[in-house]
């Protein structure tokens, strides 16, 4: 990785390439799932299940030409308190049913999917990817997760948790036993015959075995090689196991530092680390999820994300937040009036289960000194406070303030791109597409049409053996 400040990928620091073309931004469009994001209470608001919405909010990235498409999923209903936490997405239909049904009303858009590897088997999800990918004419991909909470595997036969370490251990086994079966058609056993139909010219094509310390599997895989070989990789994590996984394995990775600062930093530390592993700068795509606010003017914008904040945090939902910190029920306080007196209780959380963002937060005693700080700093209600520290919107302004944002942080190495995360659905994507992307278009720093039909080709990565 060239030092902070040198040419990287064949680009300068100006974001001209060697041959005089602008570095290209890379976007993806997030449908939203388990979040507190997402405003209800507007009128444009609509459903996160009836198929109209993803239908709507996918077109709209595909005449845009955004690279892909991005599916989260949770696999249980979160709790707090006991009680189903019903400020989130309440369920979500089954992620690759959906991208399916997209490749239908879809031609070149990109179809991301998360899927667990924690509670999953590798046969089912290769032969799951591989037929999306072949549905798709070559758009799939695998936004790979782990689970880490006995919560959650209640849901499942194989229940309990799997410890950090062991988790990532799995999800590396799990990749590549998915890959070993993928790879088990090379592409040319198959010839087609106008009288005898399609028939197989090698007699091992699809065969198997694999055995290790986490799967002992063997037989013959029954999907041919499709369109990619292989689905695009996603892997959404900050941790160090999760910036070390995708560095050896991912082809871009999902990540929510998408200030500058930060996303200099986060992007010096991955692209490091691809050097190890034989890997290049531009083997792995570096996107921050990013939401944004727009409006004619940037006065105009700032004032509407004040108001969109206050629309995602209401006095419960304020109360809800505090909670996870806390750990312990709030409900008693006024989300108008001070924090609590008392520190949380620490140790293992029990009043909000299945929000990794809960477990990620490893000094609860130290975040409540920063929020008593900051709320006594500039006067801040427990609702004030939970705007300020949890509802930020990362891009606010006028379309051409947007997007002169966007470019500069691509060019300076911030990221590659983006995954645009809308606080309404399926509609809050519509007005981006209008305004922001036909201005990054004519700067040459964004594709005017689709110059490929696959995934890998959108996202300039190599192509497979």
């Amino acid at each position: 990785m060239a030092p902070a400040g040198q040419p990287v990928r064949g680009f300068g620091r100006d974001g001209m390439s060697t041959n005089g073309r602008r570095r290209q931004i890379h976007l993806a469009a997030h449908f939203p799932g388990v979040n507190n994001i997402t405003v209800w209470s507007d009128p444009e608001a609509g459903s996160h299940i009836d198929f109209s919405s993803f239908v709507h909010m996918a077109q709209t990235a595909e005449r845009a030409k955004f690279d892909f498409f991005f599916l989260a999923e949770g696999l249980r209903l979160r709790e707090q308190g006991g009680q189903i936490y019903d400020l989130d997405v309440m369920g979500r239909p089954d992620t690759f049913t959906v991208l399916a049904a997209l490749a239908a009303v879809t031609d070149r858009l990109g179809l991301a999917g998360t899927i667990n590897s924690t509670f999953n088997e590798p046969y089912e999800v290769a032969r799951q990817f591989a037929t999306l990918d072949h549905l798709s004419g070559g758009r799939a991909a695998w936004n790979v997760v782990t689970s880490w909470d006995a919560f959650t595997g209640e849901n499942f036969r194989r229940a309990g948790f799997l410890p950090l370490d062991q988790r990532y251990r799995r999800a590396e086994q799990f990749l590549l036993t998915t890959f070993e079966l993928l790879d088990s058609w090379r592409g040319d056993e198959i010839i087609a015959d106008k009288e005898a139909g399609v028939f197989l010219t090698d007699p091992d094509a699809g065969a198997f075995a694999h055995r290790d310390e986490l799967f002992d599997i063997a037989g013959r895989f029954n999907t041919p090689r499709s369109p990619q070989g292989r689905p695009v990789v996603l892997q959404a994590g900050d941790s160090d196991e999760g910036r070390e996984f995708a560095a050896a394995s991912s082809d871009a990775i999902f990540t929510r530092h998408s200030g500058y600062s930060g996303g200099r930093s986060f992007y010096d530390d991955v692209k490091g680390r691809l050097a190890r592993y034989g890997r290049q700068p531009d083997d792995l795509v570096v996107l921050p999820a990013a939401t944004f606010v727009l409006g004619d003017t940037d006065a105009e914008a700032e004032e509407l994300s004040r108001h969109v904040r206050e629309q995602q945090v209401s006095g419960p939902t304020a109360i809800k937040l505090l909670e996870q910190l806390w750990n312990r029920d709030l409900s008693a306080y006024d989300p108008d009036g001070p924090l609590p007196e008392f520190d949380p209780v620490a140790g293992e959380n029990t009043i909000s289960l299945g929000r990794a963002s809960v477990r990620m937060n490893k000094d609860p005693l130290g975040t409540a000194a920063k929020w008593r700080e900051l709320a006594e700093a500039k006067h801040l209600s427990i609702r004030q406070l939970m705007i300020e520290v949890s509802a930020r919107q990362s891009f606010i302004g006028s379309a051409r303030t947007v997007a002169d944002t966007m470019e500069r942080f691509v060019d300076e190495r911030a990221c590659d791109g983006f995954i645009l995360v809308p606080h309404i659905t399926p509609g809050g994507l519509d007005r981006f597409a209008r305004e922001v992307v036909p201005l990054l278009q004519e700067r040459g720093a964004f594709r005017a049409e689709y110059e490929d039909t696959t995934l890998r080709d959108h996202l300039g990565l190599a192509p497979l053996p």
